[in-house]
C-alpha cells in the first residue's frame, strides 16, 4: 500500500499531464478512501470505475486516461495489474479508429517491449518518447497521431519494468534505447533519431546517447544524474512514492547498486545537442545534477521554471518549448515551426498562468543553443 496523501497529491499533477479536467480529477480524488487492495473505496477501485464509466460512454481515450490512475505508481498487486491491462485495452481501442498508430511487440535481449509507433515504412527520421518511472507510453502515445506534420515517424515504449516493458530496470539499461533501433532499422531513419524522454528516461537517453551514434538529439525534463543515485542525505528526502516505485522496477534496492550515476566523462561524451527542462524547487532531483548538465554536456540548451519536477504549472508553454527547440535542432523550418514560435511568443507575450516568478531562458554561457524537450511529471 501507498500513503494516499503521496498518491493524492502526484495525482493532481499526473492527470493534468494527460489532460484530464481538474474538476473530474477533484472528483474522483474525493471518493477515494484508502489504499487497500480490493476495497470498493480503494485508489484502484474509485479510478477503474471511472474508467468503465468513460468506456461504457464510448469515450476509449478517457477510459484510458482513468485506468493510467488506477494503476499508478505501478502495477504491484493484481488489481493495479488489471487496470494496467484495461488501459491498454482502452488505448487499443481508440487508435483503431482512424489514428493511424499501429501496436509493435518486440523480443529485446533483455526481454520483450511493447511500443505504439505511426509513420514507419515511410523512410522519415524517428522520435522515440519513453516516460519516466510511473509513466506508461499510453499516456503519451495520443502525440503520434501529430507527429506526421512534423516529418517524423514516432515510437512510444516505457522504461523497464514499466507497464508492459518487461525487462528490470538496472544500470545498464540504457542498452534497451539501443537495442530498439536495432529492431526498427528497417522501418525508419533510425540514423537520424530524437529522443524524447523525461526523468528517468533522460537519464536512460543520455546514457544511450553516449554510446550510440544514432541518438542524434535529446530532449528531457529533470533527469537524475548522479546524486539523485549516490547521495544518501537526498535519498533520505525522497518522496516514499518514488523510493518504491525505483525499487520495484529494479527487484531489488537500487541504492545498493553501482553504477547508476552518469559520470562526467559520460555525458562530456554526449556530442549531440540536449535541451533540458529544469525546475527550481525539484523535491525529486538534487539541485547538483543540474549544475553537472550544464558543465559537461558539450552542447545543451536549457528552460527553467519555478515548479516543481517535471514543472506542472507550465505544461503548455514547455512543450511549445520543446517542440519549436525540436525543430530549430532538425533544422526543419516551414508553416509548422512557424506556428509553433508564433504560440510560444504569444504564451510570453500574455503570460502563462504560475509563471510569473519563473527565471528567463538559461544557458551556460560557453553552451551553444540547440535542443528540445518534453514535458510530464513522469518520476
Amino acid at each position: 500500500m501507498h500513503a494516499l496523501t503521496e498518491l493524492k497529491e502526484f495525482a493532481v499533477l499526473h492527470a493534468r499531464g494527460q489532460g484530464m479536467a481538474a474538476r473530474d480529477v477533484r472528483r474522483i480524488l474525493a471518493m477515494v478512501g484508502n489504499d487497500e487492495p480490493g476495497h470498493p473505496d480503494s485508489w484502484t477501485a474509485v479510478w477503474r470505475r471511472a474508467g468503465d464509466a468513460e468506456r461504457d460512454r464510448h469515450r476509449p481515450l478517457r477510459a484510458c486516461q482513468a485506468y493510467a490512475m488506477a494503476r499508478f505508481p505501478y502495477a504491484g498487486d493484481p488489481y493495479r495489474a488489471a487496470a494496467q491491462d484495461e488501459c491498454v485495452r482502452a488505448f487499443d481501442a481508440w487508435r483503431r479508429a482512424g489514428t493511424g498508430i499501429e501496436r509493435l511487440e518486440l523480443d529485446l535481449p533483455g526481454g520483450s517491449v511493447a511500443a505504439w509507433a505511426t509513420g514507419l515504412d515511410t523512410g522519415r527520421p524517428l522520435l522515440v518518447v519513453a516516460g519516466g518511472i510511473v509513466s506508461v507510453k499510453e499516456q503519451w502515445a495520443p502525440v503520434l497521431a501529430r507527429l506526421g506534420a512534423f516529418g517524423l515517424a514516432g515510437v512510444v515504449t516505457e522504461l523497464p519494468g514499466v507497464g508492459e516493458n518487461r525487462q528490470r530496470y538496472l544500470p545498464s539499461s540504457g542498452r534497451m534505447l539501443s537495442d530498439l533501433l536495432d529492431r526498427l532499422a528497417t522501418r525508419a531513419d533510425v540514423a537520424d533519431t530524437s529522443v524524447l524522454a523525461p526523468s528517468f528516461g533522460g537519464h536512460l537517453a543520455l546514457r544511450t546517447a553516449a554510446r550510440d551514434p544514432r541518438v542524434r538529439r535529446v530532449l528531457t525534463v529533470g533527469p537524475p544524474v548522479a546524486g539523485f543515485f549516490t547521495d544518501p542525505a537526498w535519498r533520505a528526502r525522497l518522496p516514499e512514492l518514488t523510493r518504491s516505485t525505483f525499487t520495484h522496477l529494479a527487484g531489488a534496492d537500487p541504492f545498493a547498486s553501482e553504477g547508476w550515476a552518469l559520470t562526467p566523462a559520460e555525458l562530456a561524451a554526449v556530442r549531440v545537442p540536449v535541451a533540458a527542462v529544469l525546475s527550481s524547487r525539484d523535491e525529486i532531483i538534487p539541485a547538483g545534477d543540474p549544475v553537472l548538465l550544464r558543465r559537461h554536456l558539450p552542447d545543451a540548451r536549457f528552460r527553467v521554471f519555478d515548479d516543481v519536477h517535471g514543472s506542472p504549472g507550465h505544461v503548455a508553454e514547455m512543450r511549445l518549448w520543446l517542440l519549436h527547440t525540436m525543430q530549430r535542432m532538425r533544422g526543419a523550418g516551414g508553416p509548422v515551426t512557424a506556428a509553433l514560435g508564433l504560440a510560444l511568443a504569444a504564451r510570453r507575450l500574455t503570460g502563462s498562468r504560475g509563471a510569473a516568478a519563473a527565471p528567463p531562458e538559461q544557458a551556460p554561457p560557453a553552451v551553444p543553443l540547440a535542443s528540445l524537450a518534453a514535458a510530464s511529471r513522469g518520476r
